[in-house]
């Protein structure tokens, strides 16, 4: 029974759509909705997901109507996030503020990444690393009007306002964790969010990515703007992060880089200015780029078979490393995977026997070379 109707109450009434039998040159059924509202998963004419609470009416008046059929194509959280028509909420990340006369100077002595041309709503990714260069903590500096934060993946070891606290000695900075005071919504493939009023600041990038921006509003507003934000986007769940940040080929910290790493050997070297003056690590990860080369590369890889985080990785037959982060597709895999450096030009297999190839991009020339 559908609706309080009977399937068959349409073709007794010889309406073949109502009975479920395809006609000629019609695709097979997907899906059955039925009565004045029907709740539908995608948008038929974009051929995109629509939000969880977005509906369809499919008929307006008050007569009962025979069943119709609708083509239900596959929900994809990541490809939302990638085309900017998502957002994840991020507000359980650490975010610690900034402020005091001396912040943005004493900041800019320690991190890698290059922060003195920054203007509020704009942000940075860095890395904060040892004397010796290995990474103890990787995040985003975001300047706001009111002083600067750092938010942080609460998934890394350390959280940075323990490791950067013990700098601060008699310099004009006041450190104050705001995790459970701020809420941080990411939009890693961009987002109009820039007309919700000055209580909600934009930066960018985003915290997830080289693009796109954040919304940062106050915990106690972070209700009504997701409210209003699932009018015009979709809230992906945050697991459907991770499987963006592969499709994109974004490492993660404590997974595919290690505190041990130095930040070429953990494939985030686009967070440190290899120009800038000096910081914590300076003089070792100067000395990998300009006389030697790392021990190690974060690949981004792909597999037109399925392949699992944990797998070991072959070179040659020889075990040279191993795959830190994976997503399955329809055409096999796109992966992440830490080898030797020895082993970066070679034909790479997984124990299984998957072929591993470069996902990297290749930028087309705009006329012949």
């Amino acid at each position: 029974m559908l609706g309080g109707r009977s399937e068959h109450d349409g073709s007794r009434r010889g309406n073949a759509v109502a009975s479920g039998i395809p006609q000629h040159g019609q695709s097979p059924p997907v899906a059955r909705v039925h009565g004045d509202l029907a709740r539908m998963g995608t948008d038929r004419a974009r051929g995109k997901p629509l939000d969880e609470g977005r509906q369809r009416r499919v008929h307006s008046g008050h007569h009962p109507m025979p069943t119709i059929l609708v083509l239900v194509t596959e929900f994809d959280p990541a490809a939302l996030l990638a085309s900017g028509e998502g957002f994840a909420d991020l507000s359980f990340w650490r975010k610690i503020a900034l402020s005091g006369s001396e912040a943005g100077a004493w900041l800019q002595d320690l991190i890698s990444a290059d922060i003195e041309d920054l203007v509020p709503g704009h942000a940075r990714r860095s890395l904060l690393l040892s004397p010796t260069g290995r990474i103890r903590a990787d995040f985003t500096a975001a300047l706001t009007d009111q002083s600067w934060l750092l938010l942080q993946d609460p998934t890394q070891p350390r959280p940075i306002d323990q490791l950067l606290a013990p700098y601060i000695l008699s310099s004009d900075v006041v450190m104050e964790d705001r995790t459970e005071d701020l809420a941080l919504l990411a939009f890693p493939g961009g987002g109009r969010v820039d007309r919700f009023g000055p209580a909600k600041v934009s930066s960018t990038p985003s915290c997830l990515g080289s693009g796109g921006v954040d919304m940062i509003t106050s915990m106690t507003d972070r209700e009504e703007v997701l409210s209003v934000l699932g009018e015009r986007f979709v809230r992906v769940p945050n697991d459907a992060v991770d499987e963006w940040r592969v499709r994109q080929g974004v490492p993660r910290f404590g997974v595919d880089a290690l505190e041990e790493d130095l930040p070429q050997e953990a494939g985030v070297d686009e967070a440190v200015a290899f120009d800038k003056g000096c910081y914590l690590g300076q003089e070792a990860v100067a000395k990998v780029r300009n006389l030697g080369h790392p021990r190690r590369l974060v690949l981004w890889l792909t597999s037109d078979r399925p392949v699992s985080a944990g797998e070991a990785v072959l070179a040659d037959g020889e075990e040279s490393g191993v795959v830190t982060s994976a997503e399955v597709h329809r055409e096999g895999s796109i992966l992440l995977a830490r080898v030797k450096w020895e082993a970066r030009e070679h034909l790479l297999r997984t124990a299984s026997g998957a072929v591993l190839q470069s996902a990297a991009r290749v930028v087309q020339p705009s006329s012949p070379v």
